[in-house]
């Protein structure tokens, strides 16, 4: 990026402390700092311990990446990787576990700050949920206030935190509960204790993810007169647009679950209003909104007022879910998944009874079926689980389909429209059609590639797979419907020949009781 960037220009010589780097958005961010704001001094990243690895060998993971392809090919790539500084910590507990010595440094140098981490399963325990997305928070804001030189405090909300609003707007609102409160509950009170408390809790939220982020916004605003504070909004963040790579995602949360088990020919049914608008935005565009949203908070005069920015999709181009799933289903055929448990169908129902009927008939009555065909042959059934947990992630994200939702969204639209066009290049938001025949392309190609890691050279077997599980799937189609004739041939039969009218000789054929009629009237 040349000098003639003003956004590359703000940047450079920042020092940057990011929090979920390793995340989904964390990856994306850190990737294009590097690449289109190559003057930057420093991306501190806070890496914890995970799973036996160490925060240096998890950097390592991080950097080999395939979001960092295009910088790992370029001559300076040492260079550039010196950049990053991991610092082995965990944001769960108070100045992030960080050395003192790693703290002096940071408080001379920061200038920048993106909190990105936490845990974003929506079916988490609420203890777990308050002490990393909420205490979480509270440590980082606490550590941040101790940098000097800091110019920007980006965290990373969600549009989804203030489910009872019929118009999210802007703005701050307050939470339904103190932050601080919920927080020293989590602290002391077990966490069985807690779950019996959770219900009533969270109220009108669908689930304790929506409720720590709608607390975390409350304390966020807290700290407005000490930091200069930005809070972004995403909505359903779904699979890179353009960068880094066309198609990257690196995990089945959300609408890539479904695009994936659809696709296998696990997930046959879904409730969802296809009318309704997909809010639904690419990670590359969540991440350049997030730059932008850094680069105009921090290159301005500090207020001492949070400035709220929602990202989320441009109604004039907007898809309903109908469409969008109409356009991947086009698609799911001619890029196939090399393995499959049954050829890919269903269709969305808008009412909850019809799916239910539906879940019952294509999605448990066969995972038993293939589990009792797994037990008879010596195998360790699978498919009851995976329904079980499927069905669970069907019903937290069925919550966003089966409602209309309105977001406000016209601020980053206004410092997008106030860049040079170069900027407005690479810096892009949703300005145009994205969801799209294309894209949606991209989308599967990435979801097979980058989460089901099968490389393009198999999509020819894909095909084949495919053809033979078609044929399959009409001829069991054609079995069962047999069956049911069969079976519906013999209960007629057998009710017919069953009846028991007074004046009748129940279960004698015509011919027996005509002969015994005429040899009683011989006798007499």
């Amino acid at each position: 990026m040349g000098s003639d960037s003003d956004i590359a220009s703000w940047y450079a010589g920042q020092s940057i402390f990011v929090t979920g780097a390793t995340g989904f958005m964390g990856k994306v961010l850190v990737e294009k700092l590097l690449r289109c704001c190559p003057d930057v001094s420093t991306i501190y990243i806070v890496i914890r311990h995970k799973k036996g690895r160490n925060s240096s060998q998890r950097l390592e993971d991080f950097w080999n990446s395939p979001v960092f392809d295009k910088l790992r090919d370029r001559q300076n790539s040492e260079t550039i990787l010196n950049k990053l500084k991991c610092l082995s910590g965990d944001v769960v507990h108070p100045n992030l576990s960080l050395d003192e010595d790693v703290i002096q440094e940071l408080e001379h140098n920061v200038t920048v700050v993106f909190h990105m981490a936490a845990n974003v399963r929506f079916d988490q325990p609420l203890k777990s949920a308050v002490l990393l997305n909420t205490g979480g928070t509270l440590n980082v804001l606490d550590l941040a206030c101790r940098f000097k030189k800091v110019k920007v405090f980006v965290h990373t909300s969600t549009s989804y935190c203030h489910c009872d609003e019929t118009r999210l707007e802007e703005k701050l609102y307050p939470a339904p509960h103190n932050p601080r409160h919920i927080l020293d509950l989590a602290k002391w009170m077990d966490g069985d204790l807690l779950k019996l408390l959770t219900p009533k809790l969270l109220g009108n939220s669908p689930n304790t993810y929506a409720y720590t982020k709608c607390l975390t916004e409350q304390l966020v605003s807290e700290y407005q007169s000490k930091l200069p504070i930005a809070i972004c909004r995403p909505s359903i963040v779904i699979a890179a647009w353009k960068e880094p790579l066309p198609g990257w995602v690196d995990n089945l949360n959300g609408p890539t679950g479904i695009l994936i088990g659809a696709g296998k020919g696990v997930i046959r049914t879904m409730h969802c209003n296809a009318d309704f608008i997909a809010d639904v935005v690419p990670v590359d565009v969540s991440v350049n909104s997030l730059m932008l949203i850094a680069w105009k908070t921090g290159s301005q005069p500090k207020e001492n007022q949070a400035d709220v920015f929602n990202v989320t999709v441009n109604k004039k181009f907007a898809k309903s879910w109908g469409e969008a799933l109409a356009m991947g289903r086009k698609h799911f055929y001619d890029y196939p998944f090399s393995v499959c448990l049954w050829y890919p169908g269903g269709n969305i129902k808008s009412t909850y009874l019809a799916h239910a009927i539906a879940v019952f008939f294509l999605h448990l009555i066969p995972a038993y079926l293939v589990d009792f065909l797994m037990y008879l042959t010596n195998n360790k059934p699978f498919l009851v689980q995976t329904q079980k947990r499927i069905q669970n992630g069907l019903s937290v994200l069925q919550y966003y389909t089966t409602r209309p939702w309105n977001f406000s969204n016209e601020k980053l639209q206004r410092v997008s429209e106030g860049l040079s066009d170069r900027d407005r290049a690479v810096f892009y938001l949703d300005e145009g059609q994205i969801i799209n025949d294309d894209y949606m392309k991209t989308y599967i190609l990435g979801a097979r590639k980058y989460c089901v890691h099968e490389e393009p050279e198999t999509i020819p077997y894909a095909r084949k797979v495919l053809k033979r599980l078609y044929y399959l799937d009409v001829l069991t189609n054609m079995l069962l419907i047999c069956l049911l004739a069969w079976g519906f041939y013999l209960l007629v039969v057998n009710f017919a020949s069953g009846l028991n009218l007074p004046g009748t000789f129940p279960n004698k054929p015509l011919k027996d009781l005509n002969l015994k009629a005429e040899a009683s009237f011989a006798n007499t």
